[in-house]
């Protein structure tokens, strides 16, 4: 069925969440064994945390920067970025920070919570890579800190990016959803934007969500790169 709705669609959304990083490897957050049920957010993640408490804010985001780089995308990301240059997609949305989609392939792609692929002055904001960072460098050159470009707990998201997903999914004919949970505003307002725009809404999750009875089509307890591989051979006959 996702691949008819695929084909017929002039205008697919992808929206993708944590469960779409796990597959590769990177930890995720609010799962029962994920990194916020080790560890204090506001503690480590937060802008409080990069004031007030550096040096534990340097060593657990020097860990997550290591981690992009230990892992790589899976066949889903390439997948996604064959399907954007063959026209079936044409915009991702994603509530992840590792760059996985663009080192894929995809070239539109929003990213809601910033990218760990860098790292910004927190004063002037000038823009540096992440391999400043790993490599010990943390001040930038007019004197203030360099933080990763990511949006920390007491931050809002970016102006640009929620404007750019609204945007997106406006445009929307069909939005698909892997692997979030849509248990966090206003990024899981997006999926009901689409819906009430008249989109047809696919959600794959390996647990259910609060959206189901919203959606056209719903799969569970698959692994997204599985999923997204049998449609492309589906595609392909």
């Amino acid at each position: 069925m996702l691949a008819t709705l695929l084909k017929e669609s002039n205008y697919t959304v992808v929206f993708t969440g944590a469960g779409m990083s796990t597959e590769s490897g990177l930890p995720d957050f609010r799962s029962s064994t994920g990194l916020w049920k080790q560890v204090d957010p506001t503690r480590l993640a937060s802008i409080d945390a990069l004031e007030n408490n550096r040096e534990e804010f340097i060593r657990f985001y020097h860990k997550r920067m290591q981690a992009i780089h230990k892992y790589k995308p899976h066949r889903g990301h390439e997948i996604l970025g064959e399907w954007e240059q063959q026209g079936l997609i044409h915009a991702i949305i994603t509530q992840n920070v590792d760059g996985f989609h663009q080192q894929a392939g995809s070239k539109n792609v929003t990213e809601l919570h910033g990218s760990l692929r860098t790292v910004h002055c927190h004063t002037c904001g000038k823009t540096y890579p992440n391999s400043e960072f790993i490599a010990g460098r943390f001040d930038c050159d007019c004197g203030g800190f360099l933080r990763p470009s990511v949006v920390l707990f007491g931050e809002m998201l970016p102006f640009d990016a929620v404007q750019k997903a609204e945007e997106e999914t406006a445009k929307a004919e069909l939005f698909i959803v892997l692997g979030s949970s849509l248990s966090v505003y206003p990024a899981n307002s997006f999926p009901v934007e689409a819906k009430q725009n008249g989109a047809k809404l696919v959600i794959v999750n390996f647990e259910p969500t609060d959206y189901e009875d919203l959606a056209d089509l719903v799969i569970h307890e698959r692994k997204i790169g599985e999923v997204l591989q049998e449609i492309d051979e589906s595609i392909a006959r």
